[in-house]
C-alpha cells in the first residue's frame, strides 16, 4: 500500500491490510491487556467510527473490564477463542461470534486463556466527549476531546445541593 496525499481511498483491500503495520498497545490502567492493532478506520480517514482488525496473543487482555456511557462498540470474532466477560457473566468465544454494547451497558472485557492468536474486528464511536468506568478498579474515566484524566469514584461527588441534602432551599433569597 502506497502513501496517498489528500483524501484516504474507501476501498483497501487483503492485500493492502496484510502490509498495514500492527500497532502495540498496552491499556493505560491493565499493564496486562496487551493488544495488536490495525486501523482500518483511519486508513479510511473516518473521523466518528474508529474500527481495528485486533490481535490478542494467548495470555493477554483487550481492555480493562469497563462500561462506556457515551460510546458504543462491537467485537465480531473472526478467529481464535476466547473469555468474554459481560457483566457477571463468562462466556467463550470464537469464530461468527459478535458482541455489541450500547451505551452505559454492562461492563465487559475479553481474555484469551488459549494457545492460539484470538484475531476480532472491533468499531465503535468515537464521541468528542466520553465517561468510561472501571468497576473492578472503582475508577471513572474522562475523555474530553481526546485528553484523559481519572479519578477514584469514591472521591465523586454530587455538587448539587439539593441532591446531596434534600432539605437544602433552593429557592433565590
Amino acid at each position: 500500500m502506497t502513501e496517498q496525499s489528500g483524501p484516504k481511498p474507501a476501498l483497501h483491500r487483503q492485500t493492502d491490510i496484510a502490509e498495514m503495520p500492527w500497532a502495540r498497545h498496552v491499556h493505560q490502567h491493565n499493564p496486562k491487556a496487551v493488544r495488536y492493532t490495525k486501523s482500518l478506520s483511519d486508513a479510511a480517514g473516518l473521523s466518528t467510527l474508529g474500527a481495528s482488525l485486533v490481535t490478542l496473543k494467548p495470555g493477554d487482555y483487550s481492555t480493562e473490564f469497563h462500561t462506556h456511557l457515551e460510546d458504543e462498540e462491537f467485537l465480531f470474532i473472526l478467529s481464535g477463542h476466547g473469555e468474554a466477560r459481560i457483566g457477571t457473566d463468562y462466556e467463550t468465544v470464537g469464530p461468527g461470534d459478535f458482541m455489541g454494547f450500547k451505551k452505559q451497558s454492562a461492563p465487559h472485557s475479553l481474555y484469551n486463556p488459549y494457545e492460539e492468536d484470538l484475531v476480532y474486528l472491533v468499531a465503535g464511536t468515537r464521541p468528542e466527549i466520553d465517561i468510561c468506568d472501571y468497576p473492578d478498579l472503582d475508577l471513572r474515566q474522562y475523555r474530553i476531546h481526546g485528553d484523559r484524566s481519572a479519578v477514584s469514584k469514591k472521591h465523586l461527588f454530587n455538587a448539587n445541593p439539593t441532591l446531596n441534602n434534600p432539605r437544602a432551599h433552593t429557592s433565590d433569597e
